[in-house]
């Protein structure tokens, strides 16, 4: 019996040890949930259920790829070594589009991100996520964020690109209240699986593929 328990704390150490080191390389598939205050509004959100999203990640460069019958096929790169962020969608309605922007974080875009400090952690997947609270202003309107966030795992993300250096890491769980078209919603983000592992380089490629149209911007 002795024996049993101390190859058991043995394990649960190895356990421990290999979730905290560093993750720089590796695929991360998240559980993504939207819901909203406005009973027309849930009724059409509940029927897409919970959508899958895997995140591919090297370095200073992600890829999120997230699949849903209702909204299609939906892809974004990040590039921090080049700046530049690529989204494409493969949408029923809209048909095959993409848009190339560059990272552009000013001055005053960082004063319009407010973060604080939950004093708050919690434990996921084996890895300490320390907890904030994140508000992001435009265009008289704001975003609250709940998130809590590892310093093990640096993928860049779209929302990382806005922070600037105020908020390093990568968030295992996250909850974001916003409203779109103005009807109020929450978008609920949970990492359910990290795996350490080899990314090939073409998954970060920015060429554009075949029979994508540019989204015009607005003037």
């Amino acid at each position: 019996m002795k024996k049993i328990f101390l190859l058991f704390v043995i394990t649960m150490m190895s356990i421990s040890v290999n979730a905290q080191k560093d993750v720089k390389e590796g695929v991360i598939t998240m559980k993504m949930s939207m819901f909203s205050d406005n009973p027309q509004v849930n009724a059409s959100l509940s029927m897409m259920g919970d959508m899958a999203l895997t995140v591919y990640f090297k370095g200073n460069k992600s890829r999120s790829e997230m699949s849903n019958p209702m909204t299609g096929e939906n892809t974004t790169i990040v590039d921090n070594d080049v700046k530049k962020i690529m989204v494409m969608m493969n949408n029923p309605t809209m048909g095959k589009k993409y848009k190339i922007k560059p990272i552009e974080v000013s001055e005053e875009d960082l004063k319009n991100v407010t973060i604080t400090d939950k004093s708050e952690s919690k434990t996921i997947l084996g890895y300490n996520c320390k907890g904030y609270d994140v508000v992001v202003k435009k265009d008289d309107k704001e975003v609250k964020m709940t998130m809590f966030v590892t310093d093990k795992i640096n993928a860049p993300t779209q929302n990382s690109a806005m922070f600037g250096d105020k908020l390093k890491g990568y968030p295992l769980s996250m909850e974001i209240a916003m409203e779109q078209m103005g009807m109020p919603m929450v978008i609920k983000m949970d990492v359910t699986k990290i795996e350490e592992t080899s990314v090939a380089d073409a998954k970060f490629d920015m060429s554009v593929p075949e029979g994508y149209e540019e989204i015009e911007d607005k003037k």
